[in-house]
């Protein structure tokens, strides 16, 4: 798998497949390199990993979505841990992600080193479970 800023000629995919974001915001997160493109050995698509920023100042990654038939391979692993280095690089010492408690994922981070820091609860939602790990 092969790691990428997201760049403009990736929009048309990411419009298409990333239905939690709206066009605006979506461009917005593109110019400011705030998207990473996972690509198969053929240059293909297989995933998308977007990030924002909590409180303006902590890393949240907002998103990892990998397609399909390449899930449970280990992407996913290799891909929070190239953004977990990127953030160090830049010079974070913490960062944030959530999951809903009824997913997975959240036994995927837990293991992945992240600690339960939290949780929001929406009207007629599952409990989201907010998570951070020290980078050090």
């Amino acid at each position: 798998m092969k790691i990428d800023i997201a760049a403009d000629s990736d929009y048309g995919y990411l419009h298409e497949h990333d239905c939690h974001i709206s066009q605006s915001l979506l461009l917005q997160k593109l110019k400011n390199q705030e998207i990473y493109i996972l690509r198969n050995e053929d240059e293909s698509i297989i995933g998308w990993m977007r990030y924002g920023y909590f409180w303006d100042n902590t890393p949240f990654m907002n998103m990892i979505w990998i397609s399909e038939p390449f899930r449970g391979k280990g992407l996913g692993t290799q891909a929070v841990l190239f953004w977990e280095n990127e953030m160090k690089r830049k010079g974070f010492a913490l960062v944030m992600t959530s999951t809903l408690s009824n997913e997975r994922a959240q036994h995927f981070y837990r293991k992945l080193g992240y600690r339960d820091a939290g949780c929001l609860l929406l009207e007629n939602e599952p409990l989201e479970i907010i998570m951070t790990k020290k980078m050090l």
